[in-house]
């Protein structure tokens, strides 16, 4: 309820119908991934046509607008702004005629060296129009497709000046390509529907779409999609991984699969092994919804401590983790949520939740149950402390955000008011989404990176390197 924000989500459908209407069905599903501004476009046959705007799906796409987007192959975009203003020529899809055709691109990720190429190719006299890393990918694909004049090369030359996390849907003409950054920080799904082919962020689209899931697409492929079939280019050697842990822990949803993994399952695993981790003598558990909603389910049926809802949430209240004072987050917890004094009062209470970056919402959730006459309240979380910055997509930019970073768990504890404290540890959080640990990225509770970043400590480091302070 209180977790990070996410980025975007992507979608591109190439079909042997109008595919605007199913484009906007699938930026509906994954509106979780950003509630900024939403996009479509489609290729009607000599042009790209493109609609989008500010606001959640339903708001930026108006369905009459929709009507005007005639085209058997698109692509889709939904945002929250991480590199970049929020500012409408940020919004995606980014467009642009070429000698080559129009293009239309849609990028889930932040480019971790998008400063530096942005500096690069200014002095070398391009020109930019937004703050955004995305218009870099376009322009980039302007330069290799002069060079080699064939879509998959260019977009091998782009990965290869690329760092960082980009999941990509690109519209090139009537060519429809997914393309996913070598580290796979990002998730990207194909999928067959009636009639065509999708490539979408999270494979709950597809199920929406009455689809089925083909494949992931991997980390460093690239995918050319059309409506009968679809064609790997596979990735260049072997690379290192860095699935984004907080996908499983928080940002998708939990019907979707990423990776081989269900989203469900994983969080499920979370509470068992919490359950494991950091046991507790209570009365209850309940979780903080709807983030720590299948962490305490799991929590509850490895413990056999009743599962209950001691919370009311008001789906319609604005997020409280972009709010920028803190009387206003502090309000605005009050207007989200609501305790049920039946189910609280006079109850041990544990309460569940994925993540605490500031501590700001734990502190007033577990006052409002006092209040409501808990006579203890104990609270678990289903991520290890955050304790770094994200520089792939996560708006989680500075460490003094963190409380983690600055307070051991016994004061954060204190802070918050409850009666105990428990964190999943990284080696059970590696144990319940079942990967090896190198195939992960957990920069924000290790503290190490998968990429080379500026001031910090790189995963294969043991201390941090004078070339990079």
């Amino acid at each position: 309820m209180a977790g990070p924000e996410h980025s975007c989500g992507v979608v591109g459908i190439t079909a042997d119908f109008d595919v605007a209407s199913a484009l906007h069905t699938a930026l509906m599903i994954i509106q979780h991934r950003g509630q900024e501004s939403a996009g479509i476009s489609v290729f009607n046959g000599s042009s790209i046509e493109t609609v989008k705007g500010n606001g959640l799906v339903n708001v930026a796409l108006d369905k009459d607008d929709l009507k005007d987007l005639n085209g058997h192959v698109g692509v889709g975009h939904v945002r929250y702004s991480t590199t970049g203003s929020k500012s409408i020529a940020n919004a995606q899809p980014l467009t642009v005629t070429t000698n080559f055709g129009p293009v239309a691109v849609a990028h889930n990720g932040d480019i971790t060296n998008f400063s530096e190429l942005k500096e690069k190719y200014m002095k070398e006299g391009w020109a930019f129009l937004t703050d955004s890393d995305s218009e870099l990918v376009i322009k980039l694909l302007g330069k290799y497709m002069n060079q080699y004049n064939d879509p998959v090369k260019a977009i091998r030359g782009i990965m290869g000046e690329l760092d960082g996390s980009y999941s990509l849907t690109i519209l090139i003409q009537d060519r429809l390509f997914a393309i996913r950054d070598p580290y796979g920080f990002r998730p990207l799904c194909l999928g067959r529907i009636d009639g065509g082919y999708i490539a979408v962020s999270e494979s709950a689209a597809i199920d929406a779409l009455r689809g089925e899931i083909v494949r992931d697409i991997e980390p460093g492929e690239i995918c050319e999609i059309t409506k009968d079939t679809f064609k790997i280019y596979p990735a260049p050697g072997q690379h290192p991984r860095a699935f984004c842990m907080f996908e499983w822990v928080y940002f998708a949803r939990p019907d979707s699969i990423l990776d081989g993994r269900e989203v469900y399952d994983v969080r499920r695993k979370i509470g068992e092994i919490l359950a494991r981790e950091c046991p507790a003598d209570v009365d209850l558990v309940m979780p903080v919804p709807d983030s720590g909603r299948a962490h305490a389910i799991g929590y509850s049926c490895a413990t056999g401590i009743p599962y209950e809802e001691g919370f009311m949430k008001n789906r319609f209240a604005d997020r409280t983790f972009i709010m920028p004072d803190q009387k206003q987050r502090e309000f605005a917890v009050s207007m989200k949520m609501n305790p049920i004094k039946s189910t609280v009062n006079g109850k041990r209470i544990m309460i569940v939740d994925d993540s605490i970056v500031r501590g700001t919402t734990l502190k007033k959730l577990v006052a409002m149950l006092r209040k409501a006459g808990a006579k203890e309240v104990h609270v678990r979380i289903g991520s290890p402390p955050i304790i770094a910055p994200c520089y792939y997509g996560v708006d989680m930019k500075s460490r003094d955000q963190f409380i983690a970073s600055t307070h051991s768990v016994d004061e954060i504890r204190e802070i918050i008011g409850a009666d105990s404290l428990g964190y999943i540890s990284i080696e059970g959080l590696i144990e319940a989404i079942g990967f090896k640990e190198n195939d992960l990225c957990l920069a924000c509770v290790n503290g190490k990176y998968p990429t080379h970043i500026k001031g910090e400590v790189h995963r294969f480091q043991s201390t941090l390197k004078q070339d990079f302070q």
